[in-house]
């Protein structure tokens, strides 16, 4: 979020100045913490050369002595925890004079960021023969915009009772004395069959449990077979012998095993599809074809 303001000059009351300031905090604390804030503003003061004392707002690199006006601005930027940008960067003096009028030159615009994303700004200077106002010349800023990334949350997929339980004898033994127990004893169901249908839904999930919600990564492993499997486990194996002894000897067992292991995938995948295509060209083929297009529609 970028804003620009304009101070009260040197010769207005004090008041106004204040009353100024305080407009300018309320702005400021209306806005999130965590969001980015870029002040541009005639402030129509000088915050002065050197920091001493003002390390942690400003650099060493102002211009001539602070004012009153000035010390507003360091301030605002110690309570706001602000830092005043053009301060950071040396530069000649005629790339530091934001205002020039005849024969006086001075600095009293300024650009202010959060303190934490001063890092973010890597140049800040005076644009030499471009003026945004009759005596007032730009200032302008370079900032890098850090983007974190953002990690895709797992997507969440409907939890299914494990009815499959039910093939194993003891599972399906269980989930009938438990449903029995729900239902009241009763043999013959309820009438009501949404309030039984609920009961057996409820039980099953209690008894058989539910999936964990998260959608597993379907892998292609159709092609696999007993020399892929075998070379994949001697692989891991040789991996854990590396990382408790890392020798040259385990290194380059490990890397030899890796090499196998892709050429046996690859031996396994080329037969496997010609196996695939010999198929196709059979009326069981066209079978298998039609069952599956069936299955995927």
């Amino acid at each position: 979020m970028s804003w620009s303001g304009y101070a009260p000059q040197v010769g207005c009351e004090l008041e106004e100045k204040e009353r100024f300031w305080s407009e300018l905090d309320e702005v400021m604390e209306s806005i999130p913490t965590g969001e980015r804030v870029v002040i541009g503003a005639d402030f129509n003061g000088h915050v002065g050369e050197g920091n001493r004392g003002d390390e942690e707002v400003m650099g060493k690199f102002g211009v001539k002595e602070r004012n009153l006006e000035g010390q507003m601005v360091v301030d605002f930027a110690k309570r706001m925890d602000m830092a005043v940008v053009n301060t950071y960067f040396q530069k000649r003096e005629e790339h530091r004079m934001t205002y020039k009028s005849g024969g006086r030159r001075t600095q009293v615009d300024y650009i202010l960021c959060r303190r934490g994303n001063l890092k973010e700004i890597s140049d800040c200077k005076v644009v030499v023969g471009e003026s945004v106002a009759r005596q007032h010349r730009m200032v302008v800023c370079r900032m890098t915009l850090l983007v974190c990334k953002t990690t895709r949350s797992k997507i969440e997929i409907e939890k299914k009772t494990k009815w499959w339980k039910l093939k194993k004898e003891e599972c399906c033994e269980e989930f009938r004395q438990k449903l029995r127990q729900a239902l009241g004893g009763q043999v013959v169901l309820p009438d009501d069959w949404e309030t039984t249908a609920e009961v057996i839904r409820e039980t099953g999930r209690k008894v058989l449990g539910v999936s964990s919600g998260r959608r597993k990564e379907d892998k292609e492993t159709w092609w696999w077979n007993e020399e892929v499997q075998d070379s994949i486990l001697r692989k891991r194996l040789a991996k854990k012998k590396w990382d408790m002894d890392r020798t040259e000897e385990n290194r380059q067992e490990y890397k030899e095993l890796q090499r196998r292991v892709k050429r046996e995938v690859s031996k396994a995948k080329q037969k496997a599809y010609d196996e695939l295509y010999i198929r196709l060209d059979t009326r069981e083929g066209q079978k298998d074809l039609y069952r599956l297009a069936r299955q995927r529609d």
